[in-house]
């Protein structure tokens, strides 16, 4: 089979128009035609360098439906949410639903489930647990190591998992916020080799200069691009991309290449960019993904230009996957897994009593998963707090969904809702119940919606409710992405446009305020927790 079009050689920097030959999934041959004249680009496919699909809701197959239209090949997926809801079983569901479909989904291997001591997950992997693992699966690294004060401390089962990791000749991915100095220098002798938390410019360079990658994140709640584009054409060989958590309906328009126009509308150079969107994940973790060269896996895309990269066609060892706007591949069926035993709560848990004029509240950062610890003066002399719409304090709740216990209830500033609740199943990285809203009933209303369905997302006011059901471990649809899209997208308007939220992403922001390694303050189904200090705090001061 011969391909022609203008071969974008990104190993080589070069462009020139020619002819790709395939023959059984490989490349055997790319040769130029100077007389050839042609709109289409044919160019490595684009990798996303880390990413939970379960962040999606969709299942891995209609995950990689959606994924190849906007000319992604591959991913680096780490399966961490359905691992700390199932553990073994689901991770073994993952990777057998990607299999099922023509598309290069590369597992890593959860290496914190739970992710800290300090929350109640559905599920734990210890060392010993994972060297199993190693041995069932194919993995092709060890996931996000988010326990860095277990690195600092040398935690016996942290720094087993990490060597357990290197001796099998896997990289060791890194979950590094903040995280500089003496610290950082420690945390990267244990051995670990990239960091996607990186924030401001400083930062990751210090990463950098000490030996490791870094993956910029642009997802949907952490957007860390307009921070970081510079390192692409400063530290070229250093440098991937990755979305992280990216929600249906951002996936539904664009993926890897809508950060890579990003970075070309910056003026940054095309090469750099293609390789830190296309070639650098390969390298790094040893991807048997083609990166356009003889001898390759015939893994490509063909684009209209190279400055939008309007994907025309894609295609996985040697066969077309997607072409003139079809997806070339059928949606997987499959049987739903969860594990959800919370019951419904009635409005009287959710009472708070006021101790203190002074109240610990977590301040939300739009576009960014850190937090501000925020000690706010309320202005009631009520026996029991409400939420004060006024100053924008409202409650936020967590209830654990793996065993019967009383709700743990909090305060957050920065989600401006004027009326109703918000909640959901999908609170990283335990994916307990959380729940943010105006009044009590609401909130109680909302959270017994996703115990009654046991998982999914819901807004809900006066008793009104528009509710998106995630069956598959209270994460995922089995609906198609379309459909999943639009409905999560009326669920973020509800939230904007009739409750009053000024954030972009208002379920997605309120699904990492239980995420306890992030600082500032954040909140579990064991109380508000302070990540800076690394244990919890009081209501109030």
């Amino acid at each position: 089979m011969e391909i022609t079009g203008n071969i974008v050689d990104v190993v080589n920097r070069k462009i020139f128009p020619g002819c790709i030959v395939v023959e059984n999934g490989i490349i055997i041959d790319v040769f130029s035609m100077p007389d050839l004249i042609t709109q289409r680009y044919i160019m490595p496919g684009f990798i996303d360098a880390h990413v939970h699909i379960e962040s999606s809701m969709l299942i891995p197959s209609s995950f990689a439906r959606i994924a190849v239209v906007h000319g992604t090949i591959a991913t680096i997926s780490d399966p961490h949410e359905i691992a700390n809801v199932l553990g073994h079983e689901g991770i073994g569901y993952m990777i057998k639903n990607g299999s099922e479909v023509p598309f290069k989904f590369n597992w890593t291997l959860p290496s914190c489930v739970p992710a800290t001591s300090f929350e109640t997950s559905g599920a734990t992997i210890n060392a010993e647990q994972t060297a199993l693992l190693f041995e069932q699966f194919t993995f092709v690294g060890l996931s996000e190591m988010m326990n860095f004060p277990g690195v600092f401390s040398e935690d016996k089962e942290v720094i087993k998992k990490i060597k357990i990791s290197i001796e099998k000749g896997y990289p060791v991915d890194g979950h590094a916020p903040g995280i500089t100095g003496n610290n950082l220098v420690k945390y990267i002798k244990a051995g670990i080799t990239t960091d996607h938390e990186a924030s401001t410019l400083e930062e990751a360079q210090e990463k950098i200069s000490l030996g490791m990658k870094i993956l910029i994140r642009e997802g949907s709640s952490a957007k860390n691009f307009e921070a970081l584009f510079p390192l692409i054409d400063l530290h070229t060989d250093k440098i991937m991309i990755c979305c992280d958590d990216i929600h249906p309906e951002d996936l539904m328009n664009g993926h890897i290449n809508k950060i890579a126009a990003k970075a070309i509308a910056k003026g940054l150079d095309l090469f750099y960019v293609l390789m830190a969107a296309c070639i650098n994940p390969i390298k790094h973790y040893r991807l048997n993904c083609g990166m356009l060269q003889k001898g390759d896996m015939a893994d490509f895309i063909i684009v209209s230009d190279l400055k939008e990269f309007d994907v025309l066609e894609t295609w996985i060892d040697g066969h077309p996957v997607f072409v003139n706007g079809k997806v070339l591949f059928s949606e997987v069926n499959c049987n739903p897994i969860n594990n959800f035993k919370a019951l419904p709560i009635t409005a009287e848990l959710l009472k708070v009593k006021k101790m203190s004029d002074k109240l610990n509240v977590i301040e939300v950062i739009d576009g960014s998963l850190f937090t501000r610890a925020k000690l706010m003066e309320l202005d009631t002399n009520d026996v029991y707090l409400n939420s004060d719409i006024k100053q924008d304090i409202l409650k936020i709740v967590v209830v654990n969904r793996y065993k019967i216990s009383s709700p743990i209830v909090g305060f957050v500033h920065g989600f401006g809702f004027k009326y109703g609740a918000i909640a959901g199943s999908v609170a990283h990285d335990s994916h307990n119940i959380i729940a943010i809203g105006v009044s009590d009933l609401d909130i109680c209303n909302a959270i017994n919606e996703i115990i009654q369905i046991k998982g999914g997302v819901t807004a809900c006011n006066n008793e009104n409710k528009i509710t998106l059901p995630l069956p598959v471990a209270g994460l995922m649809s089995f609906e198609s992405a379309e459909i999943v899209a639009n409905l999560y997208e009326e669920l973020n308007i509800t939230a904007k446009n009739s409750f009053g939220s000024k954030l972009y992403s208002p379920f997605m922001t309120m699904s990492f305020l239980s995420l306890l390694v992030i600082p500032e303050f954040k909140i579990g189904d064991k109380g508000l927790f302070d990540v800076n200090e690394f244990r919890f705090t009081s209501l109030f001061s």
